[in-house]
């Protein structure tokens, strides 16, 4: 089992996570020692990479807080260098079809299980080669999380949610409105029945769903409504809004 599903399935109730976008160690380690239950370092709209990434993931490392990294694509070679700094838990964005739900799945499995490229012993993830069997068991360790954020993927949420090796499904309010007519509205009756839709999709399948809150009503909701893993809000925000907060206070 994935160690994103032995995390959730561990205890219930919804975990709660803030999204890292700001690109800094001090920042990460910061909102890690905040109590978060997940961390998500996002390499999509952040201004990410693979060395950026990696020393966030090391200032994180003693806390007790799940981490998940957002590639900028679900392709095999963004999959192959994520796993390699150490990540175990990717949320790929922009999953359209069960078809491309299987070639990520496959791009994080080494042969004959998948395509992932071999570098054992200069991988981080293996300890540098110190973990003897890590060819032979990082599969078990690996947990793929796709995003559903489009009308494509909610017409395809059934037969994406059943492809095997795909732990978790997250919604995307923000694009998913977007991909419907609704930019700028993801609170649109017709966004939030969409939503719902896809969220009864996924526990069908038996696999956990997760959604970016638009606020913390809405997060309650969510909570309430079952949703598994739920973004509360993001680094970014907390430094702005708290920024503005002060500087009203003080000038008022």
């Amino acid at each position: 089992m994935s160690a994103f599903r032995e995390w959730i399935d561990a205890a219930p109730g919804a975990r709660l996570g803030l999204w890292q976008a700001l690109a800094s160690n001090y920042t990460a380690e910061i909102c890690a020692g905040a109590g978060f239950d997940w961390l998500l370092f996002d390499g999509e709209h952040a201004p990410n990479n693979a060395q950026t990434l990696l020393g966030q993931l090391q200032a994180v490392a003693p806390y007790p807080v799940h981490v998940i990294a957002r590639p900028p694509v679900g392709d095999a070679v963004s999959i192959k260098q994520y796993l390699d700094i150490g990540f175990t838990t990717l949320l790929i964005p922009m999953v359209d079809s069960a078809a491309q739900a299987e070639a990520i799945v496959a791009a994080s499995r080494f042969p004959p299980r998948g395509i992932r490229g071999v570098a054992s012993s200069t991988s981080r993830a293996s300890r540098f080669g110190a973990q003897a069997d890590y060819l032979a068991t990082a599969h078990e360790r690996v947990g793929i999380i796709v995003q559903i954020e489009s009308g494509a993927a909610l017409a395809a949420v059934e037969e994406i949610a059943a492809v095997e090796g795909v732990d978790g499904l997250f919604i995307g309010p923000a694009d998913l409105a977007a991909s419907l007519g609704y930019l700028g509205n993801p609170r649109a009756p017709e966004v939030q029945a969409a939503i719902d839709r896809a969220f009864a999709a996924i526990g069908a399948a038996g696999k956990p769903a997760g959604i970016f809150a638009l606020d913390t009503d809405d997060a309650r909701a969510r909570a309430g409504q079952g949703f598994a893993f739920i973004s509360i809000g993001t680094d970014i925000g907390l430094l702005a809004n708290g920024g503005r907060a002060l500087l009203r206070t003080c000038r008022a």
